[in-house]
């Protein structure tokens, strides 16, 4: 690795309500990486997500390309690192573009207005995502799907070098499940992006990503490529699954596994 890595988390622990959610997690993800967060519900997936993104507060340190993000005004911070959540917040009535557009906001000055170069930038990531005659739609009118693309074209538009996708295939339907992740890959690919997702699709997760960390009860619990960390042995343990992990040329595929003694393997994991 040259340089410092994208992003860095030395002992994050973060405590809502009382409740510890994230627990000691340290890992590293290389620039250009793309790192896939998993585990069963409740593991601290997205309250991860939401400290490295500088929106919670957390214990230890997290750091971007070397800085850390308690440091960095929020202004600063959007420049390196975009979001999209699983729950956005969307103003009443705001139309498509006018939403996208919000996703330049740190590329404006104080009191300014987009420019013409704003406005092309983001003409060129509705385009990218299907969305060109969308641009005058309500945001609230729109399907599951398409309201999901809107949040990513304006992550896009950010232009910042670290995506945090939080549940990017919610809503959609398997053929813009693929859509989707192959354009987030291909942009990684052609931007030099480094790409934080959490997913609960192990079968997608081990396919599109570099590498995974498994989150159980908000502590690592296994990190390292998918056919390291999506065993039936370790889904076993902690998710308290039956499944059968299936290797082909195509990646791994995890399915139910309803075979007679099945049930035997998840009560000797646990």
């Amino acid at each position: 690795m040259i340089g410092p890595p994208a992003i860095r988390c030395d002992a994050v622990t973060v405590e809502l309500d009382g409740h510890r959610i994230v627990d000691g997690v340290s890992l590293e993800v290389a620039r250009g990486e793309w790192l896939s967060i998993v585990g069963p519900n409740g593991a601290g997936k997205t309250t991860l997500l939401r400290a490295i993104a500088g929106l919670l507060h957390a214990d230890g340190t997290i750091s971007v390309a070397g800085r850390s993000i308690a440091s960095m005004r929020p202004r600063a911070r959007a420049l390196e690192l975009a979001l999209v959540p699983q729950v956005p917040v969307i103003p009443p009535g705001v139309s498509v573009l006018d939403y996208v557009v919000l996703g330049r906001t740190a590329h404006i000055g104080f009191f300014g207005s987009e420019t013409a170069d704003d406005l092309r930038i983001v003409l060129d990531a509705l385009a990218l995502l299907g969305l060109d005659d969308f641009g005058a739609r309500d945001v609230e009118s729109l399907s599951g799907g398409e309201r999901q693309r809107v949040l990513l074209a304006r992550a896009l538009v950010q232009d910042a070098p670290v995506v945090l996708l939080d549940e990017p295939t919610t809503a959609l339907d398997i053929g813009h499940q693929q859509d989707v992740l192959d354009l987030v890959d291909r942009l990684r690919r052609e931007r030099g992006l480094t790409v934080i997702t959490s997913m609960h699709d192990l079968t997608l997760a081990g396919q599109y990503a570099d590498r995974l960390v498994l989150l159980d009860r908000g502590r690592v619990a296994q990190c390292g490529r998918a056919d390291e960390v999506l065993t039936e042995e370790n889904l076993a343990r902690h998710y308290g699954a039956r499944v059968r992990v299936i290797r082909g040329d195509g990646g791994l595929v995890v399915v139910p596994d309803r075979r007679p003694g099945a049930a035997r393997l998840v009560e000797g994991a646990s």
